[in-house]
């Protein structure tokens, strides 16, 4: 069987490709921190890796301690990454400075993978133009709107500028499902009965449910195409309330819809960073966030991704909403 490592694989996503790579027969690492949690990954099958990537040092003589334990990764998923932070410096060590560390390591301890797969976000390319609402690109210049866009941008300018480096990139939508916990709480705002909406103009938005986005990273792994990246969606376009009717029709909601305008919320999300700015920390509304709220269009192009791979989801907005809350609900959340 051939090994693979699954970096950042407590979290939401890296818990679900631990799971996946086990069902495909994978000898799955996971590469975890010390104090990470481990309660999704109860499986006996699953061997630890714990690497601190602040090191370049420690990685390599972690790589280099496998080799003479006869342990080489065939294949490699970086998905370790920072989505949210208290210092918008912190984007970039993570999602830079570390991914870059990993790399060099790999390269200079002789431990190149067959694959090394990086997990990205659509965020590195930022939206589409609201005027036209053309999807994202593949060859579009990327305006990232946020930091955590563009330190996932930088790391990838990185990746891309390695010679004879078997690297693919994937760049998901927004991903959901069960035990995520950004989408949750729009969720529970849906169940407490209000739903919200930041000015007049709807989102145009997309999706990819977190089983249909594994089960395309572990293809894509294994496949022959290297030196490619992609935009990853269900292949559907749904608007901000569309999303909402879907989430209150499973839940059996009725809501007070609240609008915004652009204005009131960019104002207090300005007033709100400086206040936090004072103890060096970052409020949840900050000025990225909104950037994120008030771009209408996120839409991308996924032709090549359909062509490449026969990707087809097995999820649309209305089957995975309905499968993530009926989790919610089973686990206590909702």
């Amino acid at each position: 069987m051939a090994n693979i490592l699954i970096t950042g694989s407590s979290g939401f996503i890296g818990s679900f490709l631990v799971e996946e790579a086990l069902r495909k027969n994978f000898n799955v690492y996971a590469g975890v921190r010390k104090s990470s949690s481990r309660v999704y990954l109860q499986d006996p099958r699953i061997r630890f890796a714990e690497i601190d990537f602040t090191d370049k040092n420690q990685i390599k003589q972690y790589l280099l301690d496998q080799q003479k334990a006869g342990v080489k990764f065939d294949y490699i998923i970086h998905n370790a990454g920072l989505t949210k932070a208290r210092k918008k410096e912190d984007f970039y060590a993570v999602n830079c400075t570390f991914t870059r560390n990993f790399i060099e390591a790999l390269i200079e301890a002789g431990c190149v993978p067959l694959k090394f797969v990086y997990i990205s976000s659509l965020a590195a390319y930022g939206p589409g133009d609201p005027v036209s609402m053309k999807p994202v690109m593949l060859d579009d210049k990327p305006k990232p709107v946020d930091e955590y866009g563009r330190s996932k941008l930088e790391a990838e300018k990185f990746l891309t500028s390695l010679t004879d480096f078997p690297w693919l990139i994937i760049r998901p939508s927004g991903v959901y499902g069960p035990r995520e916990k950004d989408y949750f709480v729009y969720f529970q705002t849906i169940s407490r009965g209000m739903e919200p909406y930041i000015g007049y103009k709807p989102q145009i938005l997309t999706f990819i449910y977190v089983r249909d986005l594994v089960r395309l990273i572990l293809d894509a792994a294994v496949s022959g195409i290297v030196r490619k990246a992609y935009f990853i969606t269900d292949g559907k376009q749904y608007d901000s309330r569309e999303f909402a009717e879907i989430t209150k029709k499973h839940l059996h909601k009725k809501t007070l819809k609240i609008t915004l305008p652009l204005g009131l919320v960019g104002g207090v999300a300005m007033t709100l960073e400086k206040i936090f700015g004072i103890g060096g920390k970052m409020p949840t509304l900050n000025t990225d966030k909104f950037n994120i709220m008030k771009s209408t269009n996120w839409t991308c192009q996924v032709d090549e991704l359909q062509r490449d791979f026969s990707f087809r989801a097995d999820y649309d907005l209305d089957k995975g909403v309905k499968e993530a809350l009926e989790w919610y609900k089973k686990e206590g959340w909702l």
